[in-house]
């Protein structure tokens, strides 16, 4: 099994930053990809960014220039730093990873943290 564990939500006023971590664990033979997805109130779950193995990466566009998505391969560690926040990036933050396990090329995901941009 994978667990994934995010850490570095929480309250910030507009225009402030955070930073987000997810550490992946557990029985992972290969990652192809890793991410952050978010999801507002009554709205659907999103993309916001997402990095490959490989280092590529591609971001939402109401993010673009705001956040940035980083990995430490050896830690299988995962990192959003988010800046410039705004109040419409409220939501829940799930981290994402694609890899295999003991099965196919699959979907895990984490337990979700609480980003809220306010005043």
């Amino acid at each position: 099994q994978v667990q994934l564990v995010e850490s570095g939500g929480g309250l910030v006023q507009p225009g402030g930053s955070l930073r987000l971590s997810c550490v992946a664990s557990g029985s992972i033979h290969s990652v192809n990809a890793m991410g952050w997805y978010r999801q507002a109130p009554g709205k659907e779950r999103e993309l916001v960014a997402r990095i490959t193995s490989g280092g590529s990466t591609n971001y939402a566009d109401s993010v673009k220039g705001r956040f940035t998505i980083s990995r430490d391969n050896a830690k299988n560690t995962v990192y959003l730093q988010m800046n410039f926040l705004k109040p419409e990036d409220t939501a829940v933050y799930y981290c994402n990873l694609y890899g295999r396990s003991w099965s196919p090329l699959r979907d895990y995901w984490g337990q979700g943290t609480q980003v809220t941009v306010s005043s």
